[in-house]
């Protein structure tokens, strides 16, 4: 639990990371891909008539 390795960490004198829910997010990130997945992912973005990056946002959104 939770609550147990917060402990574990208190105890061992460790700093109690800050919870991914109150951290701040820039909205930005680097993704390496293969060239072949790179080609793929901007020719169906053409296609759809948007950006790489709209497009990858949008997939990446249907998927969560």
């Amino acid at each position: 639990m939770v609550a147990d390795t917060v402990a574990d960490l208190v105890s061992d004198g460790e700093a109690v990371p800050e919870p991914l829910s109150e951290r701040s997010y820039s909205g930005k990130f680097n993704l390496r891909v293969g060239e072949g997945l790179h080609r793929r992912l901007a020719i169906q973005a053409a296609e759809e008539h948007l950006s790489l990056n709209q497009y990858v946002v949008q997939r990446l959104s249907e998927a969560s």
